[in-house]
């Protein structure tokens, strides 16, 4: 149990911060985060009624919620330029303390990593609560974690293990963190009976379960234990409260509910187990609360390191059977409460009973958690973190705060324009995606082609990964519609792939160039490197392995580049694929014969016209040259795309990519128009594979510029994305901008801009 936090420091004589700031989800929300942070602001505001409180809410669906007054401005989830206005709101608000609920799931980017946006640029103390310290956190976790606890004042965790691990793993310096427990809702100690009646259980024994449902709250393994405590306990009935959990109704539906029905069944005790499926509201809680009589949390894995809903129902006074997870370690030590071993239903047999066996045990440790529980209720909580608030604003050491200093167009980016892919969704049906659109309506007439459905297939899985948990359903959807259009166009006999299918469905030619077979393996080696679905990944993996081995005998430069991105992506998962190695080894030696035999001092290009996704070439032996590593592929990389992003430029420095209408051959004059947004799209991704390789910020800096091509940073000052559809017009002539809003031109200016909110990150943290 946490003790006073500063009971003799003089910090907590100081004034308290007049204006204190909230991150989290917040209710109507239902999740536990938002639940929390709502208590935590509330208690604060009764601990300091003189401070002005308020809450930014984080949104996991566009339309928002309704939220109370408390909330006074909203994040986007996914969205990174939200948390920079964020930051900017409470910087011109002059927030004195940001107080910031983590936890990896409630924040877009790659483990949440946009969260670094706002807490990089809020000029305020940060106090953060840290609701889940792993204790094997993945490289990405770690990095995103490692930048919070440095960019945090104070931390706060609710368990000793919690601290325990901020010091031993990451290292964290033990004046910076305090514990405080999980706060509680001030509840009377009153007898069971008295709720009873109200949920027909009255004269009843009533063992306890509440939370989201799910395989790892280990259920089961109660049910299993009921027939032997019935045996001598016939007044016993179970009570589960809670809805299943979300991701699990995506994934599984309610299988895992319906096997513990059958379970009690088959043990006839099904007149002995209850299960209320809903998320019910604070105040129901607490009567459902008062009318248990044992709680049991039979979790299987002890790498929990706080549990709201045990701290909820141990400081009600209730007698509590855990398996030993970190928390109810910590919690139920010294008699607290029975602690037994995971996945042993006897044990669990074992503690219930020696509760019913002996009421003067049981009523024991039901006044001792009681009392205990006094020092967790939030009112007691809201004091302490008050403190912590006082002792942050304290010690802050950071220069004073200047609202407007880093405002200046020297000092900041532009913004990446928001998320809006309504015109993918109008482009897409139960098919795939259509090629071609009549202004941003679909033209049903030109029907679909592979190469699109795998660039939209590609974008889908950037996007995934952009955003937080859970996975977003619509990506999935859409993901799986252009994956099916991929396996369909994969003719079982050949392994080639077709192209062109009309809105009739029926396939327009046998067999598809190189380039769009190249262009589908790197969709298909995406999926298995990028998706978070598992059958997704797997047959991913069997387009591979049916049509990777034709690449070999393949003659287009492109199709090789298409098919080492993919591979690039592939290995990401599958690192000791010694067959995939072979392959990259050829194919990239077949680009550097390439450039070998076509470039000299003044053409430094791998054919004797440049054509079309040009930048892909290069990037393929970026990614080739960097991972395999090969520094002969590096370099020859690395100089293509410096000659090529110097011949796409236009005089006055924007970019200008080689036009469709002649291209651009060997000792000839470069064709200016038309200019198509899937050379744009190529530049950004070679130009930031460059960055990574090299560190070298110029060449982040060429991306940009690639990409102000979309936004009017170009030949003819207009802007060819659509912010009001989401869709992107088809490219430059030399008169006018083409307003037909199809499927490449959209994916590619998509593709651009997922790449660049991950360069944010990138840029901000490059290690």
């Amino acid at each position: 149990m946490a003790e006073s936090i500063y009971a003799t420091d003089s910090a907590i004589e100081a004034k308290p911060p007049a204006r204190i700031a909230f991150i989290g989800d917040y209710v109507p929300r239902q999740c536990g985060i938002a639940t929390f942070t709502r208590d935590l602001c509330e208690a604060v505001v009764a601990a300091a009624p003189a401070s002005d409180c308020y809450v930014g809410a984080v949104n996991d669906r566009p339309e928002g919620y309704d939220y109370p007054a408390r909330v006074r401005f909203e994040i986007t989830e996914k969205e990174i330029n939200s948390y920079k206005r964020a930051a900017d709101f409470l910087n011109f608000n002059n927030a004195e303390i940001l107080s910031v609920q983590h936890e990896f799931g409630i924040f877009g980017g790659p483990s949440g990593s946009h969260l670094l946006a706002l807490m990089k640029e809020v000029r305020a103390p940060i106090v953060t609560t840290l609701h889940t310290v792993l204790r094997e956190p993945s490289a990405q976790q770690r990095l995103v974690m490692d930048e919070i606890i440095e960019r945090s004042n104070r931390l706060v965790v609710m368990t000793e293990k919690g601290r325990e691990f901020l010091r031993e793993i990451y290292h964290v310096d033990a004046g910076k963190i305090d514990v405080i427990a999980h706060g509680i809702p001030d509840i009377p100690f009153l007898d069971s009976s008295v709720y009873k009646s109200q949920f027909g259980v009255e004269g009843r024994k009533v063992l306890f379960t509440f939370g989201l449902l799910g395989p790892a709250k280990g259920i089961e393994y109660v049910i299993q234990a009921l027939p032997n405590i019935v045996k001598r306990h016939p007044e016993v009935v179970y009570l589960v409260l809670g809805a299943t959990h979300p991701n699990l109704i995506a994934s599984e539906g309610e299988s895992y509910r319906l096997s513990l029905e059958r379970l009690a069944d088959d043990l006839g005790v099904k007149s002995h187990v209850i299960f209320y499926n809903r998320y019910v509201s604070s105040e129901d809680l607490r009567e459902f609360i008062g009318a248990a009589d044992i709680y049991i949390t039979p979790y299987l894995n002890e790498a929990q390191i706080t549990s709201g809903t045990l701290a909820y129902v141990f400081g009600a006074g209730k007698a509590v059977v855990s398996t030993a997870y970190w928390h109810a370690q910590e919690l139920l030590a010294n008699g607290n409460g029975i602690l037994v071993p995971f996945r042993d239903h006897e044990s669990i047999t074992e503690a219930v009973t020696e509760f019913l066996d002996n009421p003067v045990k049981w009523d024991k440790v039901r006044k001792k958690a009681y009392d205990l529980g006094r020092a967790m209720t939030w009112s007691a909580i809201g004091k302490d973190y008050l403190q912590v608030f006082t002792r942050a604003r304290v010690d802050y050491r950071d220069a004073p705060r200047r609202a407007f200093v880093d405002w200046t167009l020297g000092m900041r980016q532009p913004e990446l324009p928001p998320l809006k892919l309504d015109h993918l969704v109008r482009m897409t049906d139960r098919t795939g995606i259509f090629q071609h659109a009549v202004f941003n309506v679909p033209n049903y007439a030109e029907g679909y082609c592979t190469d699109d459905n795998a660039r939209a297939f590609i974008l889908c899985n950037f996007l995934d990964q952009l955003g937080g948990e859970p996975p977003s359903r619509d990506l999935e959807n859409l993901a799986s519609t252009y994956l099916a259009f991929l396996w369909d166009a994969l003719l079982p006999g050949t392994s080639r792939f077709r192209n062109f299918m009309n809105h009739a469905h029926v396939w327009r030619d046998e067999i598809g160039s190189e380039d769009g077979h190249g262009r589908a393996l790197w969709a298909a080696g995406t999926g298995v490197g990028r998706s978070r679905n598992e059958g997704h990944r797997n047959l991913c993996g069997l387009i591979l392995r049916r049509a990777m081995p034709l690449v070999e005998n393949f003659t287009s430069p492109r199709a090789w580049a298409f098919a080492l991105i993919g591979i690039h992506e592939y290995l990401g998962r599958f690192s000791g694929d010694s067959a995939m190695h072979s392959l990259r080894d050829y194919l990239t030696r077949r680009l550097i014969t390439s450039w070998k035999d076509s470039s000299h001092d003044t053409w430094r290009w791998f054919e004797q016209v440049v054509t079309y996704d040009n930048a892909r070439i290069s990037q393929a032996l970026i990614l080739s040259g960097r991972f395999m590593p090969h520094d002969e592929a590096l370099e020859i990389g690395l100089a293509s795309l410096r000659w090529l992003a110097e011949v796409q430029k236009s005089p006055n420095g924007y970019f200008r990519p080689i036009g469709s209408n002649g291209f651009f051959e060997r000792d000839g004059v470069r064709s200016v128009f038309d200019q198509q947004p899937i050379e744009a799209n190529a530049m950004v991704s070679a130009c930031l594979e460059a960055y990574r390789a090299t560190g070298d910020t110029s060449w982040s800096a060429l991306a940009r510029r690639a990409f102000e091509w979309f936004l009017g940073r170009n030949d003819l000052g207009v802007s060819l994305y659509a912010p009001a559809t989401g869709g992107c017009r088809d490219g430059l002539h030399p008169d006018r901008v083409n307003e037909n809003q199809g499927a490449e031109s959209t994916i590619a200016f998509h593709l651009s801009l997922a790449e660049m909110n991950f360069a944010e990150y990138a840029l901000q943290h490059p290690t």
